[in-house]
């Protein structure tokens, strides 16, 4: 399959025009200076979308929004921690289309609101809050079956809208990728619930490209991000009616988890230098709880020459600098 039946092929699935493609595709000299060379560094930039101050969520929630108006919908429902990048975009996506918006946090009210809950309540987004991550499902299934019982016709989104639909954002991505620079060797980035990884890794299985996709796990441990992201991909060959067995051989699903420190959104010394370089380097802003370990993982990937001098790599920026407000 070239880049142009893909996307063919996708567009029998309605999308929401959130994203201006492409986003863009610049070098990093200075922090491949600063690194003392190596690899060709390259940085796609999906923090730069300009709705709801961007990120990876807006590439997923393009399909999944679009998803809850076909069928009806007047409320999203999702969840996320009480500075979720997923439930900021949810909240933006459900005030364009004239939906209200439920998020469920695990987490306290935070007082005064700041950063990414500071915009879910400018977005008029309702809030609720619950005491652990594994409450937030339970809540979500409780809140949908209210309001179903009130007349109300909600659409529930799983956390990160890390579900086959909301990665064929990513899928799509691959093939603008395309269209930009030719195949990198590498592809790093954040990974967390897995659609934004499953998504690439899909898209480079059906364009036979030979990148290897490299997820630096933000919280979970590599296994169990391996078998989310696997189960995606699969979710994504059953949409678009492929053989499973095809879309199982090609690019591998890498994990790397030596970058979480001490758990989700705890900074690390390699992911504060990840910030700053980047800043100071490329005027680039990093979140703590993705992107900055990501680029830390980067950052030594190219110290212990794990990459060729003579290789491409793209690091594919997800969002979440509004994090750095909080």
């Amino acid at each position: 399959m070239n880049a142009a039946a893909l996307r063919d092929e996708l567009a029998r699935f309605p999308q929401l025009p959130l994203v201006p493609v492409p986003t863009l595709v610049e070098p990093m000299p200075r922090l491949r200076e600063m690194l003392g060379g190596g690899p060709r560094l390259f940085i796609k930039r999906d923090d730069a979308i300009a709705f709801a101050f961007g990120g990876n969520k807006v590439r997923k929630l393009a399909f999944v929004g679009a998803r809850a108006r076909v069928e009806g919908a007047d409320t999203l429902i999702t969840a996320g921690g009480v500075q979720s990048n997923h439930a900021r975009v949810t909240a933006a996506t459900a005030a364009r289309l004239g939906m209200r918006a439920v998020l469920v946090a695990n987490g306290v009210a935070p007082e005064p609101r700041t950063a990414n809950a500071l915009l879910d309540g400018l977005l008029g987004a309702e809030m609720v809050y619950v005491p652990s991550r594994d409450d937030r499902m339970p809540k979500i299934l409780e809140i949908a079956e209210r309001l179903r019982g009130e007349g109300g016709r909600p659409f529930a989104i799983p956390i990160g809208a890390s579900t086959p639909l909301g990665a064929l954002g990513y899928v799509l991505a691959v093939a603008e990728l395309q269209d930009q620079i030719a195949p990198p060797d590498a592809v790093v980035l954040s990974t967390s619930s897995g659609g934004t990884q499953a998504g690439l890794v899909a898209g480079c299985r059906l364009l036979g490209l030979p990148t290897r996709i490299i997820g630096i796990s933000a919280d979970e441990p590599a296994a169990a991000l391996q078998a989310q992201v696997r189960a995606i991909v699969s979710g994504v060959a059953d949409l678009l009616e492929i053989d499973p067995h095809r879309m199982s051989k090609g690019t591998a699903i890498e994990v790397d988890d030596r970058f979480v420190g001490d758990g989700y959104g705890m900074p690390t010394d390699a992911s504060r230098e990840a910030i700053d370089l980047a800043a100071r380097c490329e005027a680039i802003f990093l979140d703590p709880t993705y992107t900055a370990k990501a680029m830390a993982g980067l950052i030594v990937y190219v110290r212990q020459q794990r990459f060729r001098d003579s290789q491409t790599i793209l690091f594919w920026h997800t969002g979440g600098q509004v994090a750095l407000f909080a």
